[in-house]
């Protein structure tokens, strides 16, 4: 029987540690803002729109809110940008994903500035992390870290294994876990023999983005299972990446979905807000 990482928990540990922190930044005449920008209404990005301002108005940290209509132009949206870039009062930005199909996602993340990316999806942010120079952190993979080392999972050392290689989880999960002094591989859909690597993984992050797909005969007895991957399933039931049923008897730790990693995303958002006021005023 796996003891179950307490993402919840967790995520509102390092909320309160924020709210403490932003605090003594008020106390020094600070006060840190982040800009949210939705643009259409797709209902999840609503959702995780609403618990970003949930989760800013906790932490104290100013939410500034810009709801565009779906037709809003590529133009207008990058325009908006700008003017959030150059306002002295904005440490962060984010534009919630997706976009509607007509505006260029990339154009988008590579107009905010790396000193605003509080997203951590700016090319300029994943080649800070990369070469290990301070910079923002794409949340979920710094939300991993973060269930890891307050579960007290020892990462040096260990064999980690990650399932998938997009560029908002699996490869800076990847890049995070080798700042931690983990040996790494990284599957995907063109690796051969999957279930023989992640048979190997003392720690197995998955993010494939495919309902269910890990049960216990890719899993080692005893490993550590982190699921990243968040589905619905049914009319209310939601589910990850991992078979939890299968795969709970044989780890030694996992992260149920839901309550695990999801409230993690949104803890280190509030994180890197923190961390751009303190590069912004040279602290």
């Amino acid at each position: 029987m796996a003891d179950i990482i307490d993402g919840k928990q967790i995520s509102l540990d390092i909320k309160d540690e924020i709210k403490d922190k932003i605090a003594w930044l008020n106390k020094k005449g600070i006060e840190v803002s982040l800009a949210v920008i939705l643009v259409g209404n797709d209902p999840a990005s609503t959702v995780y729109v609403k618990n970003k301002k949930k989760a800013c108005e906790y932490t104290g940290i100013k939410s500034v809110s810009y709801e565009l209509a779906e037709e809003t132009t590529e133009e207008e949206l990058l325009s908006l940008i700008d003017k959030l870039n150059e306002d002295n009062a904005i440490n962060g930005i984010l534009v919630q994903l997706p976009l509607p199909k007509h505006i260029n996602e990339d154009a988008v993340i590579k107009r905010i500035s790396p000193d605003k990316d509080v997203d951590g999806f700016h090319p300029e942010s994943v080649g800070r992390l990369s070469i290990g120079e301070r910079g923002f952190v794409s949340c979920t993979p710094a939300g991993v870290i973060q269930l890891l080392k307050r579960s007290k999972v020892e990462i040096t050392g260990a064999e980690c294994v990650v399932v998938g290689r997009s560029n908002i989880v699996g490869k800076p999960m990847a890049m995070l876990l080798i700042r931690e002094n983990g040996t790494v591989t990284v599957c995907h859909s063109k690796t051969k023999n999957l279930k023989e690597v992640t048979k190997r993984a003392d720690i197995l992050v998955v993010a494939i983005g495919k309902p269910e797909f890990i049960d216990s005969s890719y899993v080692k007895e005893g490993a550590v299972v982190i699921d990243v991957g968040i589905h619905r399933k049914g009319e209310k039931k939601l589910c990850g990446d991992v078979n939890y049923a299968s795969v709970e008897p044989v780890a030694s730790m996992i992260t149920p979905v839901p309550g695990g990693v999801g409230p993690m995303t949104i803890a280190m958002l509030m994180n890197n807000c923190y961390e751009a006021a303190l590069m912004q005023n040279g602290m």
